[in-house]
């Protein structure tokens, strides 16, 4: 399966429609801030480059969840540099996965999956950015969170079998 196969159907499932529950592509994890304790279910995850995105993609969700607490009919992010040094730095990482992914043959959906995280994050950062009112910037923010909890879940959950 191609990657733009592959990303494209990974966006489509993934997409949130307002008032539905989110679809789910792999199995759920136990919520994101146990993602540490999930690393168990897929052997990817323990290894050193793998393990630094979940705990990295799990603790600025963590922040995205503090954010939308203190919006409260604000619109202004505290520390919002800070944040986004954070995610590009993630995006990285992700990107770094999908070339050590690649670099070993592997053809999976995961590869692809960490090239599409890598990409999105700067544009969800870049709509964050973008929101001038308190319920775009939740918008957004509900969003980056999405992603976010995607990237733990791709490489935590067990790996699918070959089909």
């Amino acid at each position: 399966m191609s990657c733009d196969v592959a990303l494209s159907a990974y966006l489509m499932l993934a997409s949130f429609t307002p008032g539905q529950q989110p679809v789910r592509i792999l199995q759920p994890i136990p919520a994101v801030a146990t993602a540490q304790n999930a690393l168990g279910e897929n052997p990817l995850a323990h290894e050193p480059l793998f393990a630094g995105i979940v705990k990295q993609a799990a603790a600025l969700n963590a922040d995205v969840a503090n954010y939308r607490k203190e919006l409260n009919g604000g619109s202004e992010l505290k520390r919002f540099d800070r944040f986004a040094k954070r995610i590009a730095d993630l995006s990285e990482l992700d990107m770094k996965g999908h070339l050590e992914l690649a670099k070993r043959g592997t053809d999976g959906d995961l590869k692809c999956i960490l090239r599409g995280i890598s990409q999105d994050l700067p544009k969800k950062l870049s709509d964050l950015a973008k929101a001038s009112d308190p319920k775009s910037m939740d918008n957004a923010l509900k969003e980056m969170s999405y992603l976010l909890r995607d990237n733990v879940e791709v490489i935590t959950s067990p790996p699918a079998p070959e089909v």
